[in-house]
């Protein structure tokens, strides 16, 4: 029943990259920007969770102080990188290179502190193995699975029935009519980044909980994030969210067929045929 196996494996991962993607959704619907320091922000929740563990501090109690920490983080590079430029009439390639910058100084930074050699995280209890019939997974693999969906179904509800996520969509839909109308797009702006920062630290924690901490280990996520973004639709939480695992299963079922060096380019050429019939992306309507 290898197949089974590898098909619940990519549900898990498709899970935690579509919170990935919901995050990276969020921020670009919004404020046009491709912030690829987001990669950045998602490695460095891992890092400061498990120095936080290392350090004695509760499970929870890490998991949202490095939450908050990336939350912080997301906002100052929204507000003092990003509307610094947007000032200075900085085109979007400019801000692109920028964010490349961002994450190249915060990656840097994690390996010289941390090292570039992979953590594990000291949490005993995240590997130890549960029998689903014939399929084997970990508790932290579980655990992904439940916040993960717990996290997009907060993002939903939060976006449709929260004063601020329907100020945000309203800033999205129409950045002039909102600043006109004074809905202060700015500050929109920061707070969109910094709750999406905050949503990215929760795959940033699970995910090397279960395969360890490396630096330079936020950019495939990111990638494969973009590409579900762009596959569902732009502006689609929820086609983000099930393109991401669904483009995860693929590569995981893919494995019975070629080697795994070459599943995500099987993805990826898959995408590019996608987007010449589809360029709009598959859930283009939805919000």
């Amino acid at each position: 029943m290898l197949w089974l196996q590898l098909l619940v494996n990519g549900l898990v991962t498709g899970c935690a990259l579509g919170v990935v993607a919901v995050s990276f959704s969020l921020i670009y619907a919004t404020t046009k920007i491709f912030h690829v320091a987001h990669a950045g922000v998602y490695t460095m929740a891992g890092y400061l969770a498990w120095w936080l563990l290392r350090h004695d501090v509760p499970d929870v109690a890490a998991l949202l102080i490095a939450m908050a920490a990336c939350a912080l983080a997301g906002a100052l590079i929204q507000g003092g990188l990003y509307a610094q430029l947007e000032r200075r009439h900085a085109t979007h390639l400019v801000i692109l290179i920028a964010s490349l910058g961002m994450l190249a100084v915060m990656q840097n930074i994690l390996a010289a502190v941390f090292t570039p050699n992979i953590l594990q995280f000291p949490v005993p209890w995240g590997s130890r193995m549960v029998s689903l019939g014939a399929v084997r997974l970990t508790w932290t693999q579980l655990l992904t699975v439940a916040v993960s969906l717990a996290a997009f179904a907060a993002v939903m509800w939060f976006a449709h029935y929260t004063i601020l996520g329907k100020r945000i969509r309203a800033v999205a839909s129409n950045p002039f009519l909102a600043e006109i109308t004074r809905l202060q797009p700015r500050a929109v702006y920061v707070y969109v980044v910094a709750i999406a920062s905050a949503i990215v630290a929760l795959p940033g924690i699970l995910v090397p909980l279960d395969l360890g901490l490396q630096p330079y280990g936020g950019i495939t996520p990111l990638l494969t994030a973009t590409i579900a973004m762009i596959a569902g639709g732009v502006g689609s939480i929820s086609g983000a969210f099930v393109l991401a695992i669904g483009i995860a299963v693929l590569q995981n079922l893919s494995l019975l067929v070629i080697p795994g060096e070459w599943s995500i380019g099987i993805t990826f050429f898959i995408f590019v045929i996608f987007m010449l019939f589809r360029p709009t992306g598959l859930f283009a309507a939805a919000r």
